[in-house]
């Protein structure tokens, strides 16, 4: 589909990046699943290709790129069909190493960036805890200054890459009380730097229902000495460095979704074109052609307020509705695809193994990690309340001249 937001080179990056994967990736991608997570000589190869720094700044290590080639990668990603494969990937490139390179100083970025971004070294990010969430007010991992180091004490669950990253940045409460209300509960959070291998720390893998190659583990903090360097930005920071990741990680999160679900839907189209019954293909059933046209109409209204949001992003702005709205619609569409995809294949798709079977099982994951929908919806909803009444304004609006499609 021709789109005001890629250029030439973004095509012939897509090529390039679409050829990798099928060359280095999707002949491995299974094995992966049923190993639980994916090997080190992948990340060096995603390293060599400079993947893991898209949209870091030069001056970090990174590559500087437009955000429209991290658009182009994350939907390739997506389109792999395995869910757990983008999720640890997103993780490292978009989400814990982001902190490092919107606010750590000079010598994080040159211990743990730069060795993360040619994929010498694996990051995962340890926010969730066994009862806090998206509830970030609500955490309780707690780092207690003591002299040149903080002791961490603390429990993180559902950490993607946690049982094969070298480092982890993690949420810790170094002030104020967990469970505060308004700003009590939220001030108090920093983040960290913490290299794997330090005493006290304790891994145990987490099974599952899809993302199995994530290396999804529950990570426990037992009196760890984190140096006090080792502190990304400025102390009691946490919650707004957070605020402003979690809009690239929902960002990241739709643009992953929206090419698995152009990927579920060519198979799909090519199933329903190839299948017979009672002498007629599929395709050719009225019902079920009503259907894909519906679906392909959810997807192409998703692809336009993807790359709508990701134009906001690029040019500066934070857009949290807009962030939340596609994180959110493109999710549940994917569910909504996986689920008609899985019926109409029949038992074929209904096999442990098949891929329609494996799609049904990461897609809603994708609705729950980086904030649930109902989250999603809640933000959503405040944000769209908190606006001028019958101004015409709103989320996603902007003065005339300002669109790239003029």
């Amino acid at each position: 589909m021709k789109s005001p937001y890629f250029t030439a080179d973004h095509e012939v990056f897509r090529a390039e990046v679409r050829a990798f994967l099928a060359d280095e990736v999707l002949p491995h991608a299974a094995r992966w699943e049923r190993e639980g997570g994916l090997p080190r000589e992948l990340w060096k190869l995603f390293g060599q290709r400079g993947y893991l720094g898209l949209l870091h700044p030069r001056d970090a290590g990174g590559g500087g790129r437009d955000v429209f080639t991290s658009v182009v990668f994350l939907e390739e990603l997506g389109r792999t069909g395995f869910g757990g494969l983008r999720a640890a990937v997103s993780v490292h490139a978009y989400m814990a190493t982001h902190y490092l390179a919107a606010a750590g100083g000079r010598e994080l970025r040159h211990r743990y960036l730069a060795p993360a971004v040619r994929g010498d070294s694996v990051a995962a990010l340890a926010i969730t805890e066994p009862a806090a969430g998206a509830d970030l007010a609500g955490l309780t991992t707690t780092a207690t200054r003591d002299g040149d180091h903080y002791v961490v004490n603390g429990t993180k669950t559902m950490v993607s890459n946690g049982m094969v990253a070298d480092f982890a940045v993690v949420a810790v409460r170094t002030g104020g009380a967990a469970g505060g209300s308004g700003r009590a509960g939220m001030t108090g959070l920093s983040l960290l730097v913490a290299d794997s291998g330090l005493p006290g720390i304790g891994r145990e893998p987490v099974r599952t229902l899809g993302w199995r190659s994530a290396g999804t583990a529950t990570v426990t903090y037992d009196d760890v000495r984190v140096p006090a360097d080792r502190l990304i930005g400025r102390l009691n920071s946490g919650f707004y460095y957070l605020m402003r990741g979690l809009q690239l990680e929902r960002l990241a999160a739709a643009t992953l979704a929206l090419g698995g679900i152009e990927r579920s839907l060519d198979e799909l189209r090519g199933f329903l074109r190839g299948r017979r019954v009672a002498g007629d293909v599929l395709a050719g059933k009225q019902a079920l052609v009503h259907r894909v046209a519906d679906l392909a109409t959810e997807l192409a209204a998703a692809r336009q307020l993807v790359h709508h949001t990701a134009w906001l992003f690029g040019e500066g702005e934070l857009p949290a509705a807009e962030c939340s709205m596609a994180k959110l619609y493109t999710t549940e569409l994917a569910c909504r695809l996986a689920d008609a995809s899985l019926q109409l294949h029949g038992s074929h798709g209904y096999l442990e193994e098949s891929d329609v079977a494996r799609a049904h099982r990461d897609a809603r994951a994708a609705t729950i990690a980086a904030g649930p929908s109902e989250v999603m919806r809640d933000l959503i909803g405040r944000d769209v309340l908190r606006g001028p009444a019958g101004g015409g304004t709103g989320p996603g609006t902007r003065p005339a001249g300002t669109s790239p499609h003029q």
